[in-house]
């Protein structure tokens, strides 16, 4: 079933210089129960899509242009503000990718999960507190007694980005979306973190909608797997297709760039060269067409069709993909 629908999604953003089309024309679909990943460079508008889920895009000098996000069959865009404030953190939650700038310093931890347990079920202090500590113990939190008379500046990055999970998970949303939630930890930490989310969605049976640019981080945690770039969707695909059988070139670019363990350690680590087109005005065929690899191998009429002709997302058989001369290679291993 599905549970989240983006359809045609249009975001735009008013800048001195013209309007810059974040998000133009991407659809993505959610299954109950499913961890699709969202992946791509930075500024490809993984971020602004997964706001635009629960309209945290500001406005002004954010602009949704046009298309639908359904939650459940709703259309989240055409709720009204008090409909909205109920489905926010009840039905769908968001961990933020940096924690000290998401908790409030000013507040102890005791405060800021009670405000959402008092808001959501009515609870008194002390059955807020309860219930906070209980949320602390089961993402990890040694003593978490103590912890909620804690303020956010005394806990470690890892013990933040915990009380994150543990507040967007009070009310056992049906919907996670994680944005990037373990980019500011290290490898260890990080690793403990993709754990408990992997353990606590089972165990909650919600769907998680997991953004990253790290494509290590996808193969661990995903079902399918959503690739974007400058504002769209190029290809997507069960995690496993994608990185057995890639078909659009950016996401071989993606998954070359990861280091190896055969590997030399002189050897210089492939990289996508150029960089991603001005969303004020992008060009009128392939947005990645300059910096295509693949597209070098093509003759002079395949070359101008990508430069000129914009691609459609089309099926596959696996899944689908904007490109008007997939791979039919592997990745390699």
């Amino acid at each position: 079933m599905t549970l989240l629908e983006i359809d045609d999604l249009r975001i735009g953003f008013e800048t001195e210089a013209g309007l810059l089309r974040a998000i133009d024309g991407v659809s993505i679909e959610v299954e109950a129960g499913q961890t699709l990943g969202l992946v791509g460079e930075s500024g490809c508008g993984k971020s602004v899509t997964a706001s635009s889920v629960l309209r945290l895009v500001p406005t002004p000098p954010g602009r949704y242009l046009g298309g639908a996000i359904r939650f459940d069959g709703t259309d989240i865009l055409q709720l009204p503000r008090e409909q909205l404030s109920k489905l926010r953190g009840r039905d769908i939650a968001m961990i933020f990718q940096d924690p000290m700038t998401s908790l409030n310093p000013v507040f102890t931890i005791e405060r800021q999960l009670g405000e959402v347990l008092k808001m959501r079920f009515g609870l008194d202090r002390a059955a807020a507190r309860a219930r906070a500590a209980e949320a602390l113990k089961s993402v990890g939190i040694a003593d978490p007694e103590r912890r909620l008379d804690a303020f956010p500046h005394e806990l470690s990055g890892g013990m933040r980005q915990r009380v994150m999970i543990a507040m967007a998970l009070l009310c056992e949303p049906r919907l996670l979306i994680a944005d990037e939630p373990t980019t500011a930890l290290d490898v260890t930490v990080q690793a403990q973190i993709l754990h408990l989310m992997r353990a606590l969605q089972h165990k909650m049976g919600s769907a998680l909608l997991f953004i990253t640019h790290d494509m290590a981080v996808i193969a661990e945690m995903c079902d399918a797997v959503v690739v974007m770039y400058a504002g769209r969707v190029v290809e997507r695909r069960p995690v496993i297709d994608i990185f057995e059988a890639p078909r659009h070139p950016y996401t071989r670019g993606l998954l070359d760039s990861i280091p190896r363990r055969a590997q030399q350690a002189k050897a210089e680590l492939p990289t996508i060269e150029g960089t991603v087109p001005s969303l004020l005005s992008p060009p009128p065929g392939c947005r990645f067409a300059e910096r295509c690899a693949h597209r070098a191998k093509l003759d002079a009429t395949a070359q101008r069709r990508c430069r000129d002709e914009d691609p459609a997302l089309q099926p596959d058989g696996t899944g689908w993909v904007a490109c008007h001369f997939p791979l039919n290679t592997a990745a390699r291993s």
